[in-house]
């Protein structure tokens, strides 16, 4: 049975003011009674303090937050040894805040992919330098703060620092001072939260556009994956293939400001329509302008018609100028234009698609590298679409 670790609540269990023996769980040199925060009538009074289990790697949840909501104040992964959890998962826990604790680095992983916490404080050293690196390494999870805890040790203090930590703590750690640096680590996280919801909407946006021409059906999934596969295949990092996948959803974001009559005409353009198609490049970029977090992916919305001879659009630049993203989600929108049907011409197979792509490369359109490399995922039948062929008639 695992072994169960209590933080009592009464005085009169630990002989001593609950929030003292609080901050001997972190600081077990504190040798002064906090001053607690006087009552109306003059009088002082302790705040109490929960009891607080472990079992083994989970921690019950603690009371919830203190500006009178029914919800948690946040949710922390604790790693290390099972002194040092029960020690920082008490404390956490009796403040209202959900403590998982994990016992290494493999079970904070699958903890933080299942939970998303708000912040991860794991024991410093090497172990801790690596599962942080490991998150900053995962999309999903570099956002997430990490606090290492340790020995004034300054290698240990560099591989965190090397690492990314958002902060190295040195113990024996001032009860107050960790949890004031939680709290504020964890408004930084609502932010980043509030940034991640507008690439979400944003996202909703660009597929309500899909869904408005039944011939583009399910255009921006097959992008996703198309563009992911090609970067992958390329050996590009991380964050350019989590921005080819965005831009696969994003390209097109612009065509929300097109009239239905020009975005879903079937027969051809008059001489004044093809200038009103071409502006949701640049609409579509300015609708991502102010998110950060779309850094790399602004450059494919704005360039992904742009071609290196200088004959595409919106602004006419050619060669270096287009960015590498642009041409890789271009010659990906291009090839699922040509293999779905459209109201103005038939699908063409994937064969006869890569010839029209070779064609555009020969000509200076598109670079021949690229093009050949696009062309070997299609041989090898690496684009197969997970939910079925893109259609083709």
């Amino acid at each position: 049975m695992a072994a169960v670790y209590r933080i009592m609540s009464s005085s009169a269990a630990t002989g001593m003011p609950s929030g003292y023996a609080l901050r001997l769980l972190i600081d077990p040199h504190a040798n002064q009674v906090p001053r607690h925060r006087p009552r109306m009538d003059g009088q002082s009074r302790p705040r109490p303090v929960a009891q607080t289990t472990l079992h083994g790697a989970g921690v019950r949840s603690g009371p919830r937050s203190s500006d009178g909501g029914n919800h948690p104040a946040g949710t922390i992964v604790v790693v290390g040894d099972v002194h040092n959890r029960a020690r920082v998962g008490g404390l956490l826990h009796a403040c209202g805040y959900v403590v998982h604790a994990a016992q290494d680095q493999r079970e904070a992983l699958e903890i933080v992919r299942q939970r998303t916490p708000d912040v991860v404080i794991s024991d410093a050293g090497s172990a801790g330098a690596e599962l942080c690196a490991r998150l900053r390494d995962d999309p999903l999870a570099r956002f997430v703060p990490v606090v290492l805890i340790g020995d004034r040790n300054e290698e240990a203090r560099l591989l965190g620092i090397e690492a990314v930590a958002t902060d190295v703590l040195c113990t024996p750690v001032c009860s107050g001072e960790l949890i004031q640096k939680v709290r504020s680590l964890i408004r930084l996280k609502r932010y980043t939260d509030d940034l991640d919801s507008a690439d979400t909407i944003l996202a909703t946006l660009a597929r309500t556009i899909e869904a408005r021409d039944p011939y583009t059906a399910g255009h921006c999934d097959r992008m996703t994956q198309y563009a992911g596969i090609f970067g992958t295949h390329l050996g590009l990092a991380s964050d350019e293939v989590v921005a080819l996948r965005r831009g696969g959803v994003l390209h097109d974001l612009g065509k929300v400001a097109l009239p239905d009559a020009i975005l879903l005409k079937a027969g051809p353009l008059t001489s004044a329509e093809p200038d009103v198609m071409k502006r949701h490049t640049q609409i579509g970029e300015h609708l991502c302008q102010d998110l950060k977090t779309l850094r790399l992916v602004r450059p494919i919305i704005r360039q992904h018609h742009e071609r290196l001879d200088g004959s595409g659009y919106p602004d006419g630049i050619s060669g270096e100028d287009v960015s590498l993203l642009a041409q890789m989600v271009g010659i990906v929108d291009a090839y699922d234009a040509l293999t779905t049907v459209r109201p103005y011409r038939a699908a063409q197979g994937p064969e006869a698609a890569c010839h029209v792509l070779a064609h555009e490369a020969e000509i200076g359109w598109r670079r021949r590298d690229l093009v050949s490399e696009f062309i070997r995922l299609c041989q090898i039948g690496a684009l197969h679409y997970p939910l079925g062929p893109p259609p083709i008639g």
